[in-house]
């Protein structure tokens, strides 16, 4: 996390890069104009230096994303750029996904200039992503928040490795992990305890689990639910004292 100074640092920085770009009549900008915006935003407002961290028509297989944030030879994360005019779309995802993908960056950060979608790329089978936060830098009230998300993408907290408790965060709180985590034995046990404290009744797990269901499935595949397990808490043992050994007393000092 960047310091309160540093935060309201980049909150003014995101206050000019609206006022210069997204306060006027640019709305019909091709991906060329897009991109000196863009240059503006990672430099001006991320902290990024010009050509040495900010790689640009960066090749992967025959193809060019358009930029990647390289820092100490680490390639943190890719920028696909659309044009201002252009809603942000699946394609446009997909197409950024594959960049990722083919040159093993984890996070992409998506924008036509005023949208900023910010993803995890899974490398699993098949390739995926997932969505961490979007903004509209066009939302005059919503800039203090878009700061307090884009803190996580300036350079200071990247090369401290921020994108990880950022991404752990998020995976925390992803409705299917909370639907595991309520279907868990340890939340139908606690549930049972209060219906039987409230009731006087004591329910069986299916019972409990069906209207459980019936709450998390109404918006969500219960076939897509991960299962919840309980961390194991370690328990330190204490050492044993053998027989003939006595436990020596401290020596008490009286003055």
């Amino acid at each position: 996390m960047l310091t309160a100074i540093k935060q309201q640092k980049l909150l003014n920085s995101l206050k000019a890069y609206r006022k210069d770009f997204l306060d006027g009549s640019l709305k019909e900008l091709d991906e060329s104009g897009t991109r000196i915006m863009i240059n503006r935003f990672l430099s001006d407002v991320l902290g990024y230096k010009q050509l040495e961290e900010i790689k640009t028509e960066y090749m992967i297989k025959g193809t060019y994303a358009d930029y990647v944030i390289q820092v100490n030879t680490i390639r943190h994360f890719l920028v696909e750029v659309k044009a201002l005019s252009f809603q942000l779309s699946e394609k446009h995802l997909r197409q950024t996904v594959n960049y990722g993908a083919n040159e093993g960056i984890e996070y992409a950060l998506l924008t036509n200039g005023r949208n900023f979608e910010f993803y995890k790329i899974i490398f699993a089978q098949p390739i995926s992503s997932h969505l961490i936060f979007s903004l509209d830098l066009g939302d005059a009230a919503g800039l203090k928040h878009a700061a307090s998300q884009l803190q996580h993408l300036h350079k200071e907290s990247v090369v401290k490795n921020l994108f990880k408790p950022l991404w752990n965060k998020c995976e925390a709180t992803d409705p299917y992990n909370i639907a595991g985590i309520l279907c868990s034995d340890a939340v139908l046990n606690c549930i049972k305890k209060l219906i039987k404290t409230r009731y006087n009744e004591k329910c069986e797990d299916e019972i409990i689990l069906s209207a459980v269901h019936k709450i998390v499935t109404d918006k969500m595949d219960p076939a897509l639910i991960k299962p919840f397990k309980a961390a194991k808490v370690k328990v330190k043992k204490e050492k044993k004292v053998v027989d003939d050994e006595v436990p020596v007393e401290p020596d008490v000092i009286v003055e």
